[in-house]
This record gives C-alpha cells, sequence and structure tokens, in this order.
C-alpha cells in the first residue's frame, strides 16, 4: 500500500508535470520549426524574395492554422507515447527469437499503428502547406474520349504514404536501437545547454534517417504502389489519368522535385518527433533534491531513506540514488543530516537505511555475476565428477558461488550465503547434477568410485578436511568449494564427494526420466537445423549488456557510499559510519572479486561500436566498463582517505591482503 502511495505521488507530483513542461516546450517550438520548413520546401533561387512574402502570407491562412492545430495534436501524443513506453532500463534482446518477439508484442502494435497515424497527419500537412501538384487528392481531368472526371491525385498519394510509412520505421527503430531508452548524463547541466548541444545531434539525424527512410519507401512503392492506388480509385470512384505518367516506376520515382520534397517532409516529420523526445529526456533526467530528514510527519515517507528502497517507478529510485551521489560529493550540509542521530533514541536511521539500501544493490550484482560465470563455466550443464577435479578441492581452479559470500569469522557481511546455493545442496531434486551423480548400486561401479563417494566417519582425522592425504590444508580461500568454512573458516570435502543421504535414497521416477530424455532428444534435434540455431543462440555482446543493463544504479551506490565513507574521516563526529565499514569493504572487495573474474570471460572486454542510427542512446552499452571503473575508484577513495587505520577493522586475510594491494596503489 505504502508503494502505491509512494509511486502516485512521485508520478503525479513530478513526472507529470515534467513531461507536460517538455510537451509545452515542443509546441512553443512548433511555429519556428514550420517556419524553416516551410521556407525550404517552397524556397527558389529565381525569386527569393517573392518565395518569403508568400511564405509568410501562407502562414496566417486558415489552411495553416488547421495545419498547426494537428500538428501541436501529434506532438501531445507523441509527448503521451514518450511517458507511456519510456525506460530507463534498457530492453535488450540477447537473441534474434527475443528480439522478434518484442516486435511482435501487442503493446508495440499499437505504437506502430499510432505512429503510422501521426506520419501521415503531418504529411498531409506537408502537402497542403507545400501546396502545388501536391495540394489535392483528386483533380478534374480530360480522358481520350474527351469526357471530364475526377483523376486520382498520385503525387498527394505518394507523400502521404510517405509519412505513415516514415512513421513505422521510426516506431520499429524504437524497438531495435532503444530510442526509447532515457539515460542520465554523467555531467551536470542546465537544460538550455543541454538543448542546445544536442541540438545539432537531433537535426543530423533526423536528415540521415529520413534519408534512409525514403530510400526503403521508394523501393517498396515501386513494387506494391500499384495496390493502394487501385483501393482508392475503386473506394473514392476516381480514375487514373491517362496522361500522366505513372509513379510506382523507375522514370517517375526519378523526379528530383519529387524526391527532394518526400525527403524535406520525412525530416521535418522525424525532427518534431526527436525534438519532443530531447525535451522529454531533458526534463525527466533533472536532478531531483529528496529532503534526508522532515520536521513533519506527512512528508517524512517522501525523505531520501525512505525513498531509495523503491521498485517502482524505476525512474524514482535512479533519481534518489543520483541524488545521494550528488549530495555525498557537494553538499556537506546533507551530509550531516546523514550522519546525524535521532533523538530521541540516538539512532543512525538515516545512515543506516541508506547504507543497508546501497549494500543490498551491490550484493545483488555480485550475485547476477556469480550466476552468470557458474552458467557460463559449466556451459549450462553441471561439471562431470573427475578424480583429477577431487585433488585440486581447495584450490582457485575449483569455484562455487556458495563461498563468494560466505561469511567468515571476521566478516560482517548481510548477504544470505543461501542465495548463492548451487545445485549441489538441493541433491537430487537439482536439475544440473541428477544426470550426473553416480549410481553407487551400479555393479558397473568401480570400488575407487566407491571408496570415493563413502560417507566419513565423524571420528576420522579427514573428517571435515580434504579428502586426499596429498593435497595440504589451506587457510580459507575466497573462491573455494568449502561449503563448511561459512561456519569456521576451514576447507572441507568437496561437494561432490561426500553425498548426502538424501542423496544416496532419492532417485528420479521413471516419467521424470523418459520425460528428460524426450527433452534432451528434442534439443538435439533441433540443434541441428541452421535456422533454429540463428534464431535461439544467445547473443554474447547482448547478453553482456543486458547483465549490466541496470549498473547506472550500482554506479551511483558506489559513488554515494564511497564519498560518504571518505567525508565521515573527517565529518561523522558520531561513528555511525564504523559501524558499517567492515560490510561496505567487504561488499566492495567481493564485487571487485565478481568484476575482476567476469571480464576474464570471452567477449567480456571487447568494447562494442557506438550506434550512429537515429536517437538512440548506445551508453548502455559500455556500462560494465564505468562500473569497473567506478568500482576501483571508490575503493581507491577509501583506502587513500583512511590509510593504515583500515588495518584495525575486521575483515578476512584474502580481503585484507587484497586491501593491501589498493593501500601500496598496486592495484
Amino acid at each position: 500500500m505504502f508503494s502505491t502511495q509512494q509511486s502516485c505521488w512521485f508520478t503525479r507530483k513530478v513526472i507529470c508535470w515534467r513531461a507536460a513542461a517538455s510537451n509545452a516546450w515542443a509546441v512553443l517550438l512548433l511555429p519556428p520549426i514550420t517556419a524553416v520548413f516551410l521556407i525550404t520546401s517552397r524556397f527558389s533561387l529565381f525569386r527569393p524574395i517573392q518565395t518569403i512574402s508568400e511564405c509568410l502570407s501562407l502562414l496566417t491562412s486558415a489552411s495553416a492554422i488547421f495545419c498547426f492545430i494537428l500538428l501541436c495534436g501529434v506532438i501531445l501524443m507523441s509527448g503521451f507515447l514518450n511517458l507511456e513506453y519510456y525506460t530507463v532500463i534498457p530492453n535488450i534482446a540477447c537473441s534474434k527469437i527475443a528480439l522478434l518477439g518484442q516486435l511482435l508484442h501487442p503493446r508495440q502494435f499499437v505504437s506502430f499503428l499510432v505512429h503510422s497515424i501521426m506520419g501521415i497527419i503531418v504529411a498531409w500537412c506537408c502537402a497542403i502547406t507545400i501546396g502545388d501538384r501536391y495540394e489535392t487528392l483528386a483533380y478534374p481531368c480530360t480522358q481520350s474520349d474527351g469526357s471530364s472526371r475526377m483523376c486520382l491525385n498520385e503525387f498527394h498519394v505518394v507523400l502521404v504514404l510517405a509519412g505513415g510509412f516514415v512513421g513505422f520505421s521510426h516506431s520499429l527503430l524504437s524497438v531495435i536501437y532503444n530510442i526509447n531508452y532515457v539515460s542520465f548524463s554523467a555531467v551536470q547541466q542546465y537544460k538550455y545547454l543541454r538543448f542546445k548541444g544536442s541540438l545539432s545531434l537531433v537535426v543530423k539525424c533526423s536528415a540521415s534517417q529520413a534519408l534512409y527512410s525514403i530510400r526503403n519507401y521508394i523501393v517498396v512503392y515501386f513494387f506494391l504502389g500499384h495496390i493502394p492506388k487501385a483501393w482508392m480509385c475503386k473506394t473514392l470512384n476516381l480514375h487514373l489519368s491517362s496522361s500522366a505518367h505513372p509513379l510506382d516506376s523507375i522514370t517517375g520515382l526519378l523526379d528530383l522535385y519529387l524526391l527532394y520534397h518526400l525527403w524535406i517532409s520525412a525530416t521535418f516529420l522525424l525532427f518534431i518527433w526527436y525534438i519532443t523526445l530531447l525535451l522529454f529526456r531533458i526534463f525527466i533526467t533533472e536532478a531531483y533534491s529528496f529532503p534526508v530528514q522532515s520536521t513533519f510527519t506527512e512528508d517524512s515517507q517522501q525523505c531520501l531513506p525512505k525513498v531509495l528502497p523503491e521498485k517502482q517507478p524505476v525512474v524514482l529510485k535512479f533519481l534518489a540514488l543520483q541524488d545521494l551521489a550528488l549530495l555525498s560529493q557537494h553538499s556537506p550540509s546533507r551530509r550531516s543530516e546523514v550522519f546525524s542521530l535521532s533523538q530521541p533514541g540516538g539512532h543512525a536511521h538515516n545512515w543506516n537505511a541508506i547504507s543497508k539500501e546501497c549494500l543490498a544493490l551491490l550484493n545483488e550484482l555480485t550475485q547476477r555475476l556469480v550466476a552468470h560465470h557458474d552458467t557460463v563455466a559449466t556451459n549450462g550443464r553441471a561439471k562431470s565428477l573427475s578424480t583429477g577435479s577431487e585433488r585440486r578441492t581447495s584450490s582457485e581452479t575449483s569455484v562455487t558461488s556458495e563461498d563468494l559470500m560466505s561469511p567468515r569469522p571476521t566478516v560482517l557481511t548481510k548477504t544470505p550465503a543461501s542465495v548463492f546455493a548451487r545445485s549441489i545442496v538441493g541433491g537430487q531434486q537439482s536439475p544440473l547434477t541428477a544426470p550426473f551423480t553416480p549410481d553407487l548400486d551400479s555393479p558397473f561401479a568401480s570400488p575407487a568410485l566407491r571408496r570415493l563417494t563413502a560417507p566419513v566417519e565423524q571420528c576420522s582425522p579427514w573428517h571435515g578436511t580434504v579428502q586426499s592425504p596429498h593435497v595440504m590444508r589451506r587457510g580459507p580461500k575466497l573462491w573455494s568449494t568449502s561449503t563448511d568454512s561459512q561456519v569456521n573458516g576451514s576447507p572441507t570435502a568437496s561437494p561432490g564427494l561426500v553425498p548426502s543421504p538424501k542423496q544416496e535414497s532419492a532417485k528420479p521416477s521413471f516419467l521424470a526420466q523418459f520425460l528428460h530424455n524426450r527433452k534432451e532428444q528434442v534439443k538435439q534435434f533441433l540443434a541441428k537445423r541452421v535456422l533454429i540455431m540463428y534464431l535461439f543462440n544467445k547473443l554474447p555482446e547482448a547478453s553482456s549488456q543486458a547483465l549490466f543493463a541496470d549498473s547506472q544504479a550500482h554506479i551511483w551506490a558506489l559513488e554515494g557510499l564511497s564519498y560518504l565513507v571518505q567525508a565521515s574521516f573527517s565529518e561523522d563526529q558520531f561513528g555511525v559510519v564504523q559501524t558499517t565499514l567492515p560490510s561496505i569493504l567487504s561488499s566492495m572487495l567481493f564485487l571487485q572479486e565478481a568484476v575482476d573474474r567476469y571480464f576474464k570471460l570471452p567477449h567480456a572486454s571487447s568494447k562494442p561500436s557506438r550506434s550512429t542510427i537515429g536517437m538512440g542512446d548506445s551508453s548502455y552499452k559500455t556500462l560494465r566498463f564505468a562500473l569497473r571503473a567506478t568500482l576501483k575508484t571508490a575503493l581507491y577513495r577509501i583506502t587513500t582517505t583512511f590509510g593504515d587505520h583500515l588495518k584495525a577493522v575486521q575483515m578476512s586475510a584474502d580481503h585484507r591482503k587484497r586491501l593491501q594491494q589498493f593501500l601500496e596503489y598496486k592495484e
């Protein structure tokens, strides 16, 4: 209930007003944009003064005012679609079939239809504005037999249909290139400066995209142009003039005057949409200052510690994290409110709420990276058991996700280790390990396998240790396969060597095994089909981008935490930050380990090429590199400020060793 009220408050008081302001500015910019279009479409080098006077008189005519009203409606509808379809986390399709699913979504069909209708309306206004041979749909013509009839004006049809095609193409590209994605600028600027700096990009994108769209439209009209002509003639009882040359031919479509008007009209249409989108992005991503604490009870739910844990709308959480990053750097007075204690009681509620949410974000990303690494390392399957792998139980090569976040005796981390539990904990019920569990009751099972998998007596000297006397006992490693290290920090037997009683007794039923075999057969059959594999194969670069799609929030969380910890060295009078400093350092170092392991995977370090098509923002493609740099900078920021004082912070030996590298500037 609180979440709904909070979202309604933010949407009603912030988002809607910002969207309305962006639409108002787009409407105010419409008259000069229309005037420029009118001059460029009717300009003549031989009579420039007469052209300008005709344009001025045309702007005050009744038809121009009516077209202006229609264009205002198009801008308002475009602004509404921006508000409805925008996202601060890009929708990245990891395969061709996923992209096809996005394009065929019913919600996207509505966007296709609305954009096509808006394109037809704008193109009709352009035809009225340009005049001459484009103004009317029908005109009186004389047939070969001398009779006078109403004939179809194909120039008008070509121009209006071009608007619908450009609208459809724009909506299609908005899905493919994430044009609806709204990114936050790293540098804070005034709205006017951002608009001024992006205006040239809008003009360039509009002109280039219009050129590509008109090229595709000409090809489509050349092959299918006879269909709309025949339908209009039959529906409106019109005829085709025998003296007019058809435009769905090579000679008809090579009319340079027609091509110029098609291009300038498409540019005008896209410029209106892109300028509305640009203003919407500028207003929505403007920094919003949340109060850290409020003296009034009714406003307490709008404070930063209460807003940060919110999930919906997502832009609320992003703006709150952005505000946290900004106040941690540039606002000493608001930082003092974060470090303050509640009265009465003397509790650091503000700092506890902020640090808890930031640590939860970092731990969630760590878990995601560990799960991704395990999936890639095993190729989606469980690793088979072998004697060689058993002897490397406590080495760095055998890595499980449990020990990434398993708490050591001196590590104060709040991330539950159960989140990282792999399929080995679930016994035979796990889909990853069930097909690979050896059947010890089989007569073909070797005595060595029975001896290795036999349970160890508790009184045995090897109970709780590695199963081979040739393997030296080591201290707890960060990337070990130990599960008992979560309790006592000592390496134990590999989970694959000592099955639990549940693993030995539980066996898959005949029906489950039959269904599993049939499923594998279907997979093998489909894997041999080239088209199926082309559609379903995951794109490595897209998978990496999807993994870090929301990393802007983690970047702000890292910046906010590190700057607050840095400022606490001299500003924290009550020492509230020192209570959570071990957890902060542990979470950052865990994330550092996960990020380093991720960048060792194939395709992880390859930088993608920036897309230059349309107004699509491709900054999300490099978020993983920005996150890695921000994480390392945050650790250096803390170690540089505290220096040798960090040696008194409780942490594991592995973390202390890793932190020492930052202290010595060797990382």
